[in-house]
């Protein structure tokens, strides 16, 4: 069998077979997850702009966009909720992969399994299928040597590209196809995967809309295929295929299957608490504890935020521009602005999304403490990354005292894992003033179990209100 063919195979399974408690819980916890972020990104010029092309467009009415109360092509509308879910740069990391696997799956799932009228039991197995292959594929691409994904390397934007594939099994699992249907779809969509990164170099919103494309892409395969369409079978690891075209044929094939089936990597998949980006979040853990223990902004002198080198240029480089960030998207990629919103106190789990207003991120008070932050790397921290994304976090105040807080490992990853009830106020927080209290109950009402996605029609309709 080629590798599409195994993990059509494994895709398949998790529909007849079903899934293990915890992949099937943690699947329900990321629903809850993608849906409160996709409310709360409904204010971006860009996601109206998303969902007017989408409305406008029009078609047969089968899946509802997120806080509409109208109904679009299934297609259309894992475009829509994929650009709302990855807007705020408030949803799951895989590592060491580096890509967010949830926020292209779970839209194209939940806008299949509205259409096809899917039950709670074959949506999280769609969708855990769906998870695995996309980290799977991602960890498979990634170098260990040169500590970063083969992928970014070439300017491309794993996340979107590996969730194009992964949402095409997920959406071929929900149109009940077979084995070799699933392995189709799937070998379709490399032909639909893109998305390059070079707006996060010099600017652009374009990066927003990736993991709508991926989902759309991925459910227009397995439509595709359900009707007879069919790819090729060494889709993957072929001399034209996904890995020789993206990568130059520099990949780890056995990522791709290794434990397939028994060594799960969904659960490991980590939630962010705070809405920025995932490098930063050792140093708001670090910074948030001592404030806990009594330290101030006015009481620090300097600070220095160790991290892993390979991390510095996201965070940190040039400093000037960290310092001084314009916008609350560029300071959810700041080093100085993250640790010094965390040492002034923030909303949510300890950062939210009002953390990162632009008015505050330019305040006076806000970037006379970042001018005093720096950002390096840090040995300890390398020595861990990229398994975990750790922070070492000097501070030397103004009385002349040393003081320092290191995080090396972080909070929503396995091993510090985020509770039901967290990830129920994450979502308070994400829907307040968007939707009623009945209907975030109705959303958060997927942690109890299963019977809470038997109506996807109806849990789509709570994001309307």
């Amino acid at each position: 069998m080629t590798y599409v063919q195994r993990l059509g195979a494994f895709a398949a399974g998790c529909r007849e077979k079903g899934i293990p408690p915890e992949v099937e819980l943690s699947v329900r916890q990321r629903i809850v997850d993608i849906l409160g972020i996709c409310v709360a990104a409904q204010y971006l010029d860009t996601s109206e702009a998303a969902v007017a092309f989408v409305l406008a467009t029009g078609g047969v009415a089968e899946a509802h966009v997120v806080g509409q109360g109208t109904r679009v092509p299934a297609a259309q509308a894992a475009f829509a909720n994929g650009v709302l879910a990855h807007s705020l740069d408030y949803d799951d990391t895989h590592l060491p992969s580096v890509l967010h696997p949830s926020a292209s799956v779970i839209p194209a799932a939940l806008a299949v399994a509205e259409a096809q009228g899917s039950r709670g039991a074959e949506l999280t197995a769609a969708i855990a299928a769906g998870l695995e292959i996309c980290v799977r594929l991602g960890m498979a691409g990634y170098d260990r040597k040169a500590r970063n994904s083969t992928f970014f390397q070439h300017g491309q934007h794993a996340t979107s590209i590996c969730g194009a594939v992964a949402s095409a099994a997920t959406a071929a699992v929900l149109l009940d196809l077979d084995a070799e249907g699933i392995a189709h779809a799937m070998a379709i969509s490399v032909s639909y995967a893109s998305g390059v990164i070079e707006g996060n170099r010099t600017g652009g919103t374009v990066k927003r809309s990736h993991c709508g494309w991926a989902a759309h892409g991925g459910v227009m395969a397995a439509q595709l295929a359900a009707r007879g369409f069919t790819g090729p079978p060494t889709a993957l690891e072929g001399r034209f295929g996904f890995y020789q075209a993206f990568l130059g044929g520099r990949f780890d094939p056995r990522e791709l299957d290794d434990g397939l089936g028994q060594r799960w990597e969904v659960p490991r998949i980590f939630f962010k608490p705070y809405p920025a980006n995932h490098f930063s979040h050792a140093g708001i853990d670090a910074a948030i504890r001592l404030r806990e223990q009594g330290l101030r902004p006015e009481d620090v002198a300097s600070a220095e935020l160790g991290i892993p080198s390979p991390t510095v240029r996201t965070l940190g480089e040039p400093i000037g521009v960290k310092r001084m960030p314009e916008t609350g998207y560029q300071a959810q990629f700041s080093g100085p602005y993250t640790v010094a919103a965390a040492l002034f106190g923030g909303q949510g789990l300890g950062l939210g999304l009002a953390d990162f207003d632009d008015d505050l991120v330019r305040s006076r008070e806000r970037r006379e403490l970042m001018a005093r932050i720096d950002v390096v790397g840090e040995p300890r921290c390398d020595e861990i990354f990229p398994d975990q994304l750790p922070a070492v976090l000097r501070v030397t105040t103004k009385d002349g005292r040393q003081l320092e807080e290191a995080v090396l490992s972080n909070r929503g990853g396995p091993e510090r894992p985020l509770s039901d009830d967290e990830i129920r106020e994450k979502l308070k927080n994400n829907v307040q003033g968007w939707i009623s209290d009945s209907s975030a109950q109705r959303i958060g009402e997927i942690l109890d179990g299963l019977g809470g996605l038997d109506d996807v029609a109806g849990v789509m309709m709570a994001t309307a209100g």
